[in-house]
């Protein structure tokens, strides 16, 4: 990695037609009519780097040959002068500067028929859109505070996204004429109405529709073609209304699924299971109800990492065998190089979702591939904590919160080592913390709060960390971090036989402890009475209920 002042010899290359200075470290302030001689340049990348661009000097010639351009990351002002007039421009990447202001009248001209790929992203630019460049391909406008109505793009257009501004009214169904859209993302603007029925008529070529915090309405359309390309449907934070399109079923490569925060009413949509691609599920915060039973799939969501069913109306026990079969939560393999990689569709779109991560509300803007959580939290379900859950070994998050959840918190949740937060509050839980969750050595977040737990608080590692809070609620807790102190009967906990885990045995034991017991005192009273008591049995039987008797009494005392 190159990293200090860019050569200014450089800049007396007058042949020169590729310069490509990207990725690297350069710190240097750069007047850009520096480039003036350069006037063969057809290739010019100076982004990501530590620039500062200027054009304090003013700009008085052009770079007419220039194909591809790109000034992304270099505290850029303003759209550079030289480009006026530039008929060949097929590339253009001005993201990530501090560009203010409407785009200039002279810039609408540039390239108005040779321009491809446009990304003005991450700036401060204000006004309406058009789009004159009949054939482009790419429009990355997001992030910026455009205004008005969202403006259709051209015909060839595949890739197209807007997001982050503030465009208003409703999307115009001669959007459905651009055939060739793959990727849409129009989230968080100030769009309302319905979603035009047309745009799901070629499900078959879209793979990326993103509309979400708008305020849109009404019920999702329920024309999604066999076959259907969407990999990602996000209508997060609108106000869409009525069941889930059985439909949706026809998107076999659906990969993420996030309808949270909506009105819609429906049953859970188990027949989403056999979706072979679907990786994230959020239903969160509508009003979804009834029972969470299987469709019989044999292998149900067999790729399913993200599962987000709270704040609905669900009932009853959660079905262990749901648990049991989300493979993909169990043994995620987590090397370096696929712990840093995030969720891509096939055109490399970094996918979005809104969870609850460590009781914040949280949006990912990327998610990584090595991410599971379930949140099943604030709705009315019911039984005991499935002991399975502890099978899914690669999740880092579960919150079951604000239930009906009752029994023991199982020992199993202490197989969970990537767990980071683990919420169970406000359920009717019974019996003592767990020991095994003191080996949860990456949890941030505990909330055992509002149950009905006894006994010692665990201590060591994480459980060091956590406050009151993380208990409250619990009156039959002791210890650390509590004042409640823990007297000794409290301290000296009994070993419990853990589930599934020898338990036959123990019991085995005692029936054959029992049994020999038995034999011997038969076999004692029959001598007995044959022998009129002998001494030795005497002082036997005598001494040891002279010893129990001295140790109830201790026992008593303290």
């Amino acid at each position: 990695m190159l990293q200090g002042r860019i050569p200014r010899s450089i800049f007396q290359l007058v042949n020169l037609t590729v310069l490509d200075l990207s990725l690297n470290n350069f710190s240097d302030s750069v007047e850009l009519d520096m480039f003036s001689e350069l006037q063969n340049l057809e290739f010019l990348d100076l982004s990501h780097n530590s620039l500062s661009l200027s054009t304090k000097n003013g700009v008085n010639f052009a770079l007419n040959k220039l194909h591809f351009l790109s000034l992304s990351s270099c505290n850029l002002t303003e759209f550079p002068n030289f480009l006026r007039g530039s008929k060949v421009l097929r590339i253009l990447d001005l993201s990530k500067n501090i560009i203010r202001g409407p785009i200039p009248q002279w810039m609408w001209k540039v390239g108005k028929e040779s321009l491809l790929h446009l990304y003005l992203d991450h700036n401060s630019l204000t006004g309406p859109v058009q789009f004159p460049w009949k054939n482009a391909l790419t429009l990355y406008l997001q992030s910026n505070r455009f205004q008005g109505v969202l403006p259709i793009p051209p015909v060839q257009t595949s890739f197209f996204s807007i997001a982050n501004n503030y465009m208003t009214g409703e999307i115009s169904s001669s959007i459905c004429n651009i055939s060739s859209l793959r990727i849409i993302d129009a989230s968080h603007n100030n769009l309302s109405g319905k979603i035009p029925s047309c745009l799901f008529n070629f499900s078959n070529t879209l793979s990326v529709l993103d509309l979400r915090a708008n305020g849109f309405h009404g019920t999702i359309p329920t024309t999604f073609v066999e076959p259907c390309s969407l990999e990602n449907l996000n209508f997060h934070g609108n106000q869409m209304e009525g069941p889930l399109p059985r439909s949706l079923a026809n998107c076999r490569n659906l990969q993420v699924l996030d309808l949270g925060s909506n009105k819609l009413s429906d049953t859970f949509p188990n027949w989403l299971e056999t979706l072979p691609m679907l990786q994230v599920l959020v239903l969160s915060s509508n009003k979804f109800h009834g029972f969470v039973n299987n469709s019989g799939a044999r292998l149900p969501f067999p790729k399913l990492r993200v599962l987000d069913l709270s704040n609905n109306d669900f009932v009853g026990p959660f079905p262990a065998w749901y648990i049991e079969n989300l493979k993909a939560m169990a043994n995620l393999t987590a090397d370096s190089k696929s712990s840093s990689q995030y969720m891509q569709g096939s055109r490399s779109y970094d996918y979005s979702v809104v969870l609850t991560i460590k009781g914040q509300h949280v949006e990912l803007e990327k998610v990584l591939t090595t991410f599971t959580s379930i949140d099943l939290s604030k709705n009315y379900f019911q039984g005991v904590i499935p002991e399975v859950i502890g099978k899914l070994n690669s999740l880092r998050g579960l919150n079951l919160s604000h239930n009906n959840f009752f029994g023991h918190i199982p020992p199993s949740l202490g197989n969970l080592a990537n767990l980071e937060w683990l919420d169970l509050s406000s359920n009717k839980l019974i019996g003592e913390i767990p020991e095994e969750l003191v080996d949860l050595t990456f949890l941030a977040l505990l909330n055992l709060s509002r149950n009905q737990l006894v006994g010692p608080i665990p201590q060591g590692k994480q459980f060091n960390t956590f406050e009151n809070s993380s208990y409250e609620g619990n009156l039959g807790l002791c210890g650390f971090p509590l004042s409640k102190a823990c007297n000794e009967t409290e301290m000296q906990k009994p070993t419990m036989p853990r589930e599934g885990s020898g338990i036959e045995f123990g019991w085995k034991v005692v029936a054959m402890g029992y049994g020999c017991g038995l034999i011997f005192g038969l076999a004692c009273g029959c001598l007995v009475f044959q022998t009129g008591k002998p001494k030795w049995i005497v002082n036997l039987v005598e001494g040891k209920r002279l010893q129990n008797g001295k140790r109830s009494k201790k026992n008593r005392r303290n």
